[in-house]
């Protein structure tokens, strides 16, 4: 072994660098053959960690390497986004030719071309990049045990991004079956930034014995210092609120793009990414040329030259969304800007981790805030990076629409016997409480469909051989099941195309939707005009005129984590006040609380800064009604729940309707009567009893776990999302999964997928847990109730938040510029 790792110090003498103690521990337990997790920072040399020791492995094996090519694929590397593939691969070819191996890389991904699929059918590559869509494409060949049988390693980077999803339920059901398929296998993960590390690693490697007390956890030393620099406004606004993106602080950043080669401007949806990207060239028209946008909604040819323009430092500077998260090596990459709150401590140290992106050297993030009490989230994050406090990813338990869909991928290649599958599925962390009944109606399910379903063919894919094979005979149903492989389900994405034909990009089928021909809108940086839609095609031409329609996509608005919402009620609690003769002393921890003090100052004289053991509620009178507004700092998903709860409580006492409006500090009830508070305190309304029932109740739980269904139905095959270029449209998806529904909830409610949509709606949608530890936390506290004359600063954001929802900007802006105005009076 000794003279193995010689081999790999020299290769990298020779390119100037030395190995990190975790790197020659980590090619050590690879060359004893161990499984493991291997967790280090972004930037610190993951690559090199394991496509060393597996490139060593097969010079071990094969002693005659140079003269004589051993046959068939070594290693699978499993990575979360296509953007990285290229990176990887460049990594580790580079290494395999110096060595003079032979050893050749290939990537397979949505992007590969299918030329290049059906060269590697026949000829696979020594070291595979892929994801886990692709790969479970190939599980789904014929053949593929064949194939397969010289696979010596799987590698699974990025691991804590698949952790706590439904890919991540994917692969610990591929990871199953290569155990069995591949007896020398030896399996890998990579994590940066997580949390539940042990159980990271026990979710990997599954519930095998033989596995877990052959695995490691290698832990990297080398912390990365990032610094977080905040930029905060010269005049501090007393009424913050969130419409502005953060706009106002645009002239702020110009400055720092002036003085670094490369700048990442991170925002966190694709409508604010085309709003920073058009507003910087608007503002100062000599950076085009210089700057450019990256997106998943823009084409592959677009964001591959982006990438390219980075490495060869040909930009200034890249606005981007989580498209350029993860480890694509961008070394002359010298400063991230993060603009508004990132809602997560481990996605923000993942963004700081693309500054400086080469080893030993502090990572330097500066924080943008779109609205004042954003800085409180600045100070939290601070801190969270000064205690390494990072998020843990909670992994998904039973979904029985992921093992349905791979039993028929199992059944589309060479099929299966149910026997020898179970006892693999049975060892995966996912399905290692599945009950024997359980396994059986999966296997009813996709042989006859479900007990209700079983007079449709369509839903009888799998059929039952004399020696009890399950296999898929049907040619149109294999063909139709390769082509909604895969857990990422998303509105139906339209083509955007020149009516010249040059591609752009692709769009939401919903915001398009709501658009007819001659209207406007901007995408991927430019203004457009739709001409037409047709077949899942929005035909564009240039538009002169400007538009202020910028493309939205969903998912826009992100809750803040439980570990992120904790530390900035923290923050917040930690805000003090003495008050002598002189006047008051306040006392802060950070500048950027201090920046606060205005609104501090204000908030105190017309209610209170609530301390750490006091829970705030505010009522008063607007033209609008009866303002209500509570301040748990929870996030926007229990604060969702939360309101509906509470609304639903309040209604028992005495008949009333509400309106609801939330965001990640807090929730309001806005009625046209006034709401005895007191009435709400005396009766224990925030009581954890009966808690279930009562969410059941109170946020139609069925028509939330109605729209979860909807995904599960296309995960397990139940609902066809239709042929390329000719999908299905989204409300008609909605509608089959609605019927579907409907059938289970009135004929078969035992039906575990349909019983399933509950569960996900409770435990991941409303976040059922952290609710109740919500409502136990306030429970404790003191609750103070302060009657106000008009918004407080605490409570402006809510309200505004709820404005947006009736108004378009341009009248929202409006709007709230008189509110201001008329609240300063």
């Amino acid at each position: 072994m000794n003279e193995l790792i010689h081999i790999a110090e020299t290769w990298f003498q020779q390119q100037g660098w030395k190995p990190f103690p975790f790197q020659k521990k980590t090619w050590k337990a690879f060359l004893k053959g161990k499984h493991g997790l291997l967790n280090a920072p972004t930037g610190s040399g993951k690559t090199y960690s394991l496509w060393i020791p597996i490139v060593l492995q097969y010079i071990k094996d094969n002693p005659n390497y140079r003269t004589k090519k051993s046959p068939g694929i070594k290693a699978i590397w499993i990575t979360p986004l296509r953007a990285l593939s290229v990176e990887i691969q460049q990594a580790a070819q580079r290494f395999a030719d110096e060595l003079d191996t032979g050893l050749t890389v290939g990537i397979r991904t949505g992007d590969t071309p299918q030329s290049e699929r059906a060269k590697q059918k026949k000829n696979m590559p020594d070291l595979l990049i892929t994801t886990p869509e692709s790969l479970m494409l190939l599980l789904a060949s014929k053949g593929y045990a064949k194939t397969f049988a010289t696979l010596k390693a799987i590698v699974v980077d990025e691991w804590h991004e698949l952790l706590g999803s439904k890919r991540g339920v994917q692969m610990e059901l591929a990871l199953s079956r290569f155990k069995t398929v591949c007896p020398q296998l030896r399996i890998w993960g990579i994590s940066a930034t997580i949390g539940n590390l042990e159980e990271a690693q026990d979710v990997l490697l599954g519930m095998d014995h033989s596995f877990r007390e052959n695995a490691v956890l290698i832990k990297s030393k080398n912390k990365r210092k990032t610094i977080v620099k905040s930029i905060i406004p010269k005049k501090m606004e007393t009424f913050p609120w969130r419409g502005h993106l953060g706009l106002h602080l645009l002239d702020e950043i110009v400055p720092i793009l002036k003085k670094s080669k490369t700048t990442l401007i991170f925002t966190n949806t694709r409508g604010q990414c085309e709003i920073w990207f058009q507003k910087l060239l608007a503002r100062y028209p000599e950076l085009a040329g210089e700057i450019a946008m990256h997106h998943g909604s823009i084409s592959k040819d677009t964001r591959l030259w982006v990438e390219q323009a980075i490495r060869n430092e040909s930009l200034t500077a890249v606005v981007a969304t989580s498209s350029l998260d993860l480890g694509v090596d961008f070394a002359p990459v010298e400063t991230i800007i993060q603009i508004g709150g990132p809602k997560g401590i481990a996605k923000f140290l993942q963004r700081a981790g693309r500054s400086n992106h080469r080893p030993g050297e502090a990572s330097v993030i500066y924080f943008l805030p779109t609205h004042a009490l954003e800085l409180v989230e600045a100070s939290a994050l601070k801190r969270a990076v000064q205690e390494d406090v990072v998020e843990d990813r909670i992994p998904y338990l039973l979904s029985f629409d992921v093992l349905i869909q791979y039993l028929i991928t199992l059944a589309v290649s060479d099929g299966f016997f149910p026997k020898e599958i179970y006892k693999e599925i049975k060892t995966t962390f996912c399905f290692q409480g599945i009950t024997d009944e359980q396994w059986q109606w999966c296997l009813n399910f996709i042989t006859m469909g479900s007990q209700s379903l079983q007079a449709y063919d369509e839903y009888r894919k799998v059929t039952v051989s004399t020696h009890g094979l399950y296999k898929v005979e049907s040619r149109q149903i294999a063909m139709m099941h390769r082509l909604s492989i895969g857990t990422i389900v998303s509105d139906a994405m339209l083509l955007v195309k020149y009516v010249s034909g040059g591609f752009i990009g692709t769009i939401e089928e919903w915001f398009i939707g709501k658009m007819k021909p001659g209207d406007t809108f901007v995408f991927a940086g430019r203004t457009l005009e739709l001409v037409r839609l047709r077949n899942m095609q929005a035909q564009v031409r240039g538009a002169k005129k400007t538009s202020t329609n910028v493309v939205s996509f969903m998912g826009g608005r992100l809750p803040l984590s439980s570990q992120m919402s904790k530390i900035l009620r923290e923050e917040l609690n930690s805000v003090s006040i003495t008050t002598e003769n002189k006047g008051e002393d306040w006392s802060f921890k950070s500048q950027e609380l201090k920046a606060l003090q205005p609104i501090f100052e204000r908030q105190r004289r017309e209610s209170v800064v609530p301390a750490a053991d006091q829970f705030l509620i505010e009522s008063f009178k607007t033209r609008e009604g009866y303002h209500c507004i509570f301040y748990p700092f929870e996030g926007r998903f229990v604060h969702e729940a939360m309101s509906g709860l509470l609304a639903y409580r309040i209604s028992l006492l005495s008949p009333i309707t509400f309106s609801l409006a939330y965001n990640d500090y807090g929730f309001e009830l806005l009625s046209d009567r006034p709401l005895d508070i007191q009435q709400m305190i005396d009766n224990n309304l925030f009581a954890t009893d009966y808690l279930f029932e009562d969410l059941q109740k109170s946020l139609n739980a069925t028509e939330l776990a109605r729209r979860k269904f909807r995904d599960i139905a296309v995960i397990s095959g139940m609902v066809f999302q239709g042929y390329p270029n000719k999908a299905i449209k989204t409300k008609h998806l909605q509608s089959n999964a609605q019927l579907l529904f409907d059938v289970f909830r009135d004929y078969e409610p035992h039906n575990l997928l349909y019983l399933q949509a509950f569960r996900e709606t409770f435990e991941h949608q409303l976040e059922e847990g952290r609710l109740r530890q919500a409502l136990e936390r306030i429970n404790a506290q003191t609750i103070v109730w302060k009657p106000c004359q008009k918004p407080t600063p605490f409570s402006f954001p809510i309200i505004t938040d709820r404005l947006r929802e009736k108004l378009s900007s341009e009248k929202l802006a409006d709007r709230i510029k008189r509110m201001t105005l008329q609240l300063e009076k």
